[in-house]
């Protein structure tokens, strides 16, 4: 396929680039600001502006759309949150008006969410068919998945990945752990009860592959391990891996204090999210188990 991708120098667009090549298709990224000389396969737009050539995007067969803020980049003031949101919805909102308005538009439309959809959900097992959670992640999904309706009213497929922690060998929020974790300082946030729904970098590139392939795959599509773990768990799995005592825990107290609402929605937030339609479409994981997918992560 000829297969335009946003977000691609992202944690997942750059393991997904050279994954959609290796497997014959011809990928294009759509970026921002000025085109790389050396990179004769892109095109640019400018979504803040609302720039984008409609002519340019003729002749795709797919379109992955990963582009957005990174949500943990620091604490969330009212100017990072409208960043947040903002970097999702107006480029959603751009590039699926653009798509509606091709006389040949792409078969499919691949655009990321976040398991942040649910909210705080405590020990209750949601999937695809569970109501939106409360709060600023929540919202932001519902709008950023609304925002895909002109290309899902023109008749694109669309396909809402609502994805779960990313762990990877390198980048990521894994990355960020290993060195706290190495020194054998980590240890459970709060009172660790938390689910964590947790997916490998190999399994979200693989699971965006099998989205665009599976013509029954459309709407809400959960990109979690089937196996979500509780924070206490997840920890002592990574200290175990590692060699390492993980007993030096985090008061949520002091995680509220540094990172305000930040530290409620993303590190004390529970979502026991379960891959119900990708299970159902005949994926198979990689990394079903998190043990051993951080042992193979790390090279244990």
């Amino acid at each position: 396929m000829k297969i335009l991708v946003t977000g691609s120098r992202g944690l997942i667009g750059s393991a997904l680039v050279p994954c959609l090549t290796a497997a014959g298709h011809q990928v294009t990224r759509l970026v921002r600001g000025q085109l790389s000389p050396a990179e004769a396969s892109e095109i640019s737009w400018n979504p803040d502006r609302g720039q984008l050539d409609p002519a340019a995007l003729a002749g795709f067969d797919a379109v992955v759309h990963l582009a957005g803020e990174n949500i943990a980049a620091g604490r969330w003031t009212a100017e990072r949150k409208a960043r947040i949101r903002d970097s999702r919805l107006v480029g959603t909102r751009l590039l699926s008006q653009t798509l509606a308005q091709l006389s040949r538009r792409p078969k499919v439309l691949v655009s990321a969410s976040a398991v942040g959809f649910y909210g705080d959900r405590g020990e209750q097992p949601v999937d695809e068919a569970s109501p939106p959670g409360a709060g600023f992640l929540a919202q932001v999904c519902r709008d950023w998945e609304a925002a895909t309706g002109p290309a899902a009213a023109a008749g694109v497929r669309v396909v809402s990945v609502r994805i779960g922690l990313v762990l990877a060998a390198r980048g990521g929020a894994l990355a960020k752990m290993l060195p706290v974790f190495r020194w054998g300082l980590g240890g459970r946030l709060g009172s660790g009860r938390q689910y964590m729904s947790w997916i490998t970098l190999d399994d979200v590139v693989a699971a965006i592959a099998h989205a665009l392939a599976t013509e029954a795959l459309r709407g809400p599509v959960n990109l979690v391990a089937p196996q979500p773990v509780t924070n206490r768990q997840f920890t002592k799995a990574l200290g175990r891996v590692l060699g390492r005592p993980a007993l030096l825990p985090v008061p949520a107290f002091v995680l509220r204090a540094i990172w305000g609402q930040m530290a409620k929605e993303l590190f004390l937030s529970s979502a026991r999210v379960t891959p119900r339609r990708l299970l159902d479409s005949g994926y198979r994981f990689r990394d079903p188990e998190l043990s051993a997918a951080l042992r193979r992560l790390l090279g244990w």
